[in-house]
C-alpha cells in the first residue's frame, strides 16, 4: 500500500536518509525503532508528506504524492493520512469535539456528519463525558486518545505515529497499545509508528531496524 525506494535525505552536510526501500501492507502494524539519529522520524515525516526527499520516490495506492501541486498534497495527507505526536498536537482553545472534527472541516465535509463522526470516535474511546473539555482539562491518556480520534475522523489508509507513548504513564501506555491493535482488528486500520517501547515493538507485525539513517537487515 505505501513503498518507498532510494529516498534520501540530507540537512547541510547530514545525510540523514542513505536511500530507504520500504513497503508498508494494509493492515500491517509495523514499527520503526532505532538510536535517536538514526532517521526515523524524518522518514515518517516524508512518509506523511509533510516533508520532501532529496531523491527517491514515495508510492502511495499508486499515487506518487510528491508529484502533486502543494495544495493537491496537502488535500491527499488529509485524507488518506493520520497522525499521532508524541504530545498531542491538541489545539488549546477548541474542545476535544472540535480538535477530532477539524481535519473533517478542512476536507470539507458537512458540519453535521462531522460533528456526528467525532462524537461517535470518542464514544468508542470512551471520551463522550469529555467532549467539552479543553486539552488542559484532560489527562494525558485521554489527550492522546483525542488525538487517536482526531486521526481516525477521515478515515485515512494509514495512521503514523511519532512516540505515541512516550509521554504517557505506564498504564495509560498500556491501554493506548491496546486501542492500537483494537483499531487494526476492528477498523482494519494500518499503523506505522516509530517508537522506543520495546514492549510495543515485539507486539507489533513486523519491527523495521533503523541506524545511521539507513534500514539494517
Amino acid at each position: 500500500m505505501v513503498e518507498t525506494k532510494g529516498i534520501t535525505k540530507s540537512f547541510g552536510s547530514l545525510q540523514v536518509l542513505k536511500g530507504i526501500d520500504l513497503k508498508i501492507r494494509e493492515k500491517e502494524i509495523v514499527t520503526i525503532v532505532g538510536p535517536s539519529g538514526a532517521g526515523k522520524t524524518t522518514l515518517l515525516q516524508i512518509i506523511g508528506t509533510l516533508d520532501r526527499p532529496d531523491a527517491g520516490s514515495l508510492f502511495f495506492k499508486n499515487v506518487e504524492p510528491f508529484k502533486l501541486s502543494d495544495k493537491e498534497r496537502a488535500a491527499f495527507r488529509n485524507r488518506h493520512i493520520g497522525f499521532v505526536f508524541q504530545f498531542h498536537q491538541l489545539l488549546p482553545e477548541f474542545t476535544a469535539l472540535e480538535n477530532v472534527m477539524i481535519p473533517a472541516l478542512i476536507a470539507k465535509r458537512n458540519y453535521d456528519e462531522a460533528r456526528e463522526r467525532a462524537e461517535e470516535l470518542l464514544d468508542y474511546l470512551k471520551l463522550s463525558d469529555r467532549i467539552k473539555h479543553k486539552p488542559s482539562e484532560l489527562s494525558g491518556g485521554e489527550k492522546q486518545r483525542v488525538a487517536v480520534a482526531r486521526a481516525l475522523i477521515n478515515n485515512p489508509s494509514v495512521i503514523l505515529a511519532d512516540e505515541p507513548s512516550g509521554s504517557l504513564d505506564t498504564k495509560n501506555k498500556e491501554e493506548l497499545h491496546a486501542l492500537l491493535f483494537n483499531l487494526r482488528k476492528e477498523m482494519g486500520q494500518t499503523f506505522v509508528i516509530v517508537t522506543h517501547d520495546e514492549h510495543l515493538a515485539q507486539r507489533s507485525d513486523r519491527i523495521i531496524h533503523m541506524r545511521d539513517g539507513s534500514i539494517e537487515n
